[in-house]
């Protein structure tokens, strides 16, 4: 099965040194290795851009950029995106904002199955009215 990879999850892989990072960080980097290793990494086009985003030296970018493209995007429908306003319909009917991105990735996740691997909070409360799966990593 694939998981989807939030933002915060490469950003800590790919952005930040290891030594910088707790041992819950290190174990959530260590199950993006081993599910790149496994083959079952699910990016999205939007999560591609924010990892990108604000990167300052060219050098750093390209470095990025070359290795996030062993990737594929999920291919999109509109079915994700008419799905992405619908949870968002839940979410603020239960009183509880959030991002488009974020509810897209919850959309993607959720039509196929898939958990999402992130740190981000926000998440937590998403999943109190969203079909969504959140993995636990130690």
């Amino acid at each position: 099965m694939m998981v989807l990879v939030d933002t915060p999850v490469w950003s800590m892989a790919f952005r930040r040194r290891n030594s910088g990072l707790s041992e819950r960080q290190r174990g959530l980097c260590k199950a993006l290795e081993n599910l790149i290793a496994e083959g079952r990494v699910a990016l999205l086009g939007a999560i591609r851009q924010e990892l990108l985003s604000g990167i300052r030296e060219d050098r750093q970018f390209q470095r990025l950029r070359n290795l996030l493209r062993a990737f594929p995007d999920v291919d999109l429908s509109h079915e994700d995106y008419e799905e992405a306003a619908r949870l968002g319909n839940l979410c603020r009917a239960a009183g509880t904002a959030a991002s488009a991105v974020d509810l897209l990735i919850c959309a993607v996740a959720s039509r196929r199955g898939w958990p999402i691997l992130t740190v981000d909070q926000d998440f937590m409360r998403y999943s109190r009215h969203l079909p969504i799966r959140l993995p636990e990593v130690h």
